[in-house]
């Protein structure tokens, strides 16, 4: 790490060692937000979506000969047939089910409910064999689904939570861009989000070496004398990524250096108790890693003062 007098007048630190006791001692256990658990906006907006189709299939639930009625309601409304693969929270639209092994060779059958296909009695077929086989009409054949709309919302709750990990690190690049939207207003500097190197060529004539085009670097913050580029992320608990992430950055931090730029690393999360070494050794070759607890109080603001 590049030691700076900033250390000592904001936290008190007055080696690198000392900085790097309070990086590591200074970690937050999470960033959770309210938005964090179910972003509504996407389940109600896949929900309205199919809405219309919820309610004609709930004349379904309870029927006797229910395949008979179901072939019907799709025969009537071929464009239910679109929807099959929503009711058991599978996004693909087409799917090949292994139905046989144990004679020696393995056989499929295939399924597809894109909305291009043709709606034939053929696939109609094919849409109700799928839904027995997947035991969905038992479901709704004995009642144990009472209303297909409240089911789907709830399927659709189910798949949102895939998305936690994602916004999790949203929530991160959230909490820095209030910081550094501040500084930037405070100071009159510009600064991109989610940038790539055609777009800091494109807004500030600058050059950015990266191994892939299409990678986008959180923030971007032009001054008069330098560019910055900052990272964000947060790790609740270990693992493997906390190693590759590390060694990734302080391979990007050459490459940056060596283009005129500065390169500052935020991350945090309780996650690097499991990882100290792999810290450590990035933040001996990085210029500056500094946690939330080091943006709030200013250090970021004053590094880039500093160096504009």
């Amino acid at each position: 790490m590049k030691y700076s007098y900033i250390f000592s007048e904001i936290l008190n630190c007055q080696t690198s060692e000392q900085v790097f006791d309070y990086l590591i001692n200074n970690l937050k256990e999470s960033i959770l937000k309210w938005d964090y658990f179910v972003n509504w906006e996407k389940v109600n907006c896949n929900f309205r979506d199919v809405e219309i189709s919820l309610n004609l299939l709930n004349y379904l639930i309870g029927k006797e000969n229910i395949e008979q009625e179901a072939k019907r309601l799709f025969q009537e409304h071929p464009k239910l047939v679109y929807i099959v693969p929503a009711l058991i929270a599978y996004r693909d639209k087409s799917v090949k089910i292994l139905t046989e092994y144990k004679s020696g060779q393995f056989q499929y059958q295939g399924f597809d409910f894109n909305n291009k296909t043709k709606i034939t009695d053929e696939v109609i077929e094919k849409a109700i064999i799928f839904l027995r086989q997947t035991g969905f009409l038992n479901q709704i054949e004995s009642q144990q689904i009472k209303s297909l709309p409240d089911y789907f919302l709830g399927v659709e709750v189910g798949l949102d939570t895939n998305g936690r990990k994602n916004r999790s690190g949203k929530a991160m690049e959230e909490i820095i861009e209030y910081f550094i939207d501040s500084i930037c207003q405070h100071h009159d500097f510009e600064y991109i989000s989610q940038a790539t190197s055609d777009k800091i060529k494109k807004k500030f004539n600058k050059h950015l070496t990266v191994k892939n085009s299409a990678k986008k670097i959180d923030f971007a913050i032009n001054t008069p004398n330098k560019l910055f580029l900052i990272e964000t992320n947060f790790y609740g608990g270990g693992g493997s990524k906390l190693k590759a992430t590390a060694g990734e950055y302080s391979d990007i931090f050459i490459q940056w250096q060596n283009d005129g730029h500065q390169f500052i690393w935020v991350t945090d999360g309780v996650g690097w108790l499991t990882a100290k070494k792999p810290l450590r050794d990035a933040f001996n070759k990085i210029d500056y890693i500094l946690n939330l607890n080091m943006i709030q109080a200013g250090v970021l603001e004053a590094l880039i003062i500093e160096k504009r």
